[in-house]
Parts: structure tokens; sequence; C-alpha cells
């Protein structure tokens, strides 16, 4: 038998990559806002530290809880699909055939020759090529909840500990400024590093992510600093 040279494609990473992704790009962005904000409102040193890390723990928490709800929603969906289709297949095989072919004949096989690959295939694994060709279920792209909600919550806590980490570090007088500048430095680093695994324009990417995680920064410092002010 001949061997085969099997490509190694980036949508092969797209579950743990946009769950790791989403989580680093939230846990900079919400606990950078957080130290800003209750910074703004002329809070202590200690206790916006306290408000960093309990945003930390929450975050990865809600995110790992979040992330694996979505997930398990949509691996009980596919599931549902595949047990439909194994009845249909224990129903009635052949008009499943027949349905095979006509996938196979769409996609630009003449008759004779999308019939014989459907027979081939349902006399190799029926099921795994319905989910395949019919359903567009395949194993790289099969959703994983706990796989996902790991790396969505270890992901969060990696991207929250960076400007905690600044908080801890820098003085009073600079915080906002510095952890500012450094948390979107940090996210410009991440939407490169997400873009270039995904197989995207990495300027694009940072750019993106750079712009709208200023944004949320901006809002929640004006917010501290007018609750600040007021109380």
């Amino acid at each position: 038998m001949r061997s085969l040279h099997r490509e190694r494609h980036r949508t092969q990473n797209v579950g743990w990559l946009r769950a790791a992704v989403l989580g680093a790009n939230d846990g900079i962005v919400s606990t950078a806002s957080l130290v800003l904000g209750v910074a703004a409102a002329h809070g202590t040193h200690s206790s916006i530290l306290v408000a960093g890390v309990a945003g930390l723990v929450a975050g990865a928490m809600s995110m790992a809880a979040g992330e694996y709800i979505s997930v398990h929603s949509q691996a009980d969906t596919e599931q549902a699909d595949l047990e439909r289709e194994r009845a249909e297949l224990k129903a009635d095989r052949g008009a499943e055939q027949i349905e095979l072919t006509a996938i196979y004949e769409d996609r630009g096989l003449d008759l004779a020759l999308a019939e014989q690959v459907a027979i081939q295939l349902m006399a190799h694994d029926a099921l795994g090529a319905h989910a395949r060709d019919e359903l567009g279920i395949s194993e790289p792209l099969r959703a994983r909840p706990i796989q996902a909600a790991l790396a969505s919550a270890g992901s969060f806590a990696a991207g929250a500990a960076l400007p905690l980490l600044v908080t801890v570090v820098v003085p009073a007088g600079l915080l906002i400024s510095v952890v500012a500048g450094t948390s979107l430095i940090f996210l410009a680093g991440l939407g490169m590093l997400a873009a270039r695994a995904g197989g995207a324009n990495m300027l694009r990417g940072a750019a993106r992510v750079t712009f709208w995680s200023a944004l949320a920064m901006a809002v929640t410092t004006g917010v501290g600093a007018l609750f600040g002010t007021a109380v």
C-alpha cells in the first residue's frame, strides 16, 4: 500500500484556538479594565490588587462554565444528528446509499462513479461517511466541551495574570498609564499570534484586538473616574 503524505491544516486547531484566544483576550481586557476602573476611582493599591485577583478567579470560572455549556450544546446536537442518521441507516440502508450518491454527484462526480464511491464508503464506515459528507461532522472539528472549557479557563487566567503582575510592581501614581500601555502591547501580541496560528493577516489581527480593547479600557476608566468623583 502506498504511503500517504498527510497534511496538517489550520482548521484542525480551530476548536482549541478559538477558546484559548478568546480566554486570553478576555483575561487581559477584563482584568486591566477592572484595575484601571478601581484605580481611576482612587482605590488603594491593595484594593486594586484584591479586585484584580477576584476578577481573575471569577472570570476564569465564568469562562470555563460558559464555554463548557456552549460547546456541550453543540456536542449534544451533533450526537442527536448521529443517532438519527444511525436509525435511518438501520431502517433503509438503500435509501441512504442513494442519498450519499446524490451528494457526490452534486459535487461533480458522474453518476456511476458517485454510486461506486457511496457503496465503497458505506461498506467501510456507513455512519462515518454520512456524518462527514451529509452532516458536515468530522473528527478534527468535533465539539469537545471539556477541552474547550479547560483551554478557555487556563488562557483567561494566563491573560489576566499579565496586568496583575504589572499592577504589583508599578507605583500607584503610574498605575493607569503603565497598565493601559502594557496591556495594549500584550493584546497586540496576542492578536498577532492568533492571526499567525490561523493563517490570517497579523497586522490586521493586532489592530482589531487593540482597537476594541482600548475602547473597553477607556470606557471602564471613565466610569471609574466618574464614580470616584461622585462618591
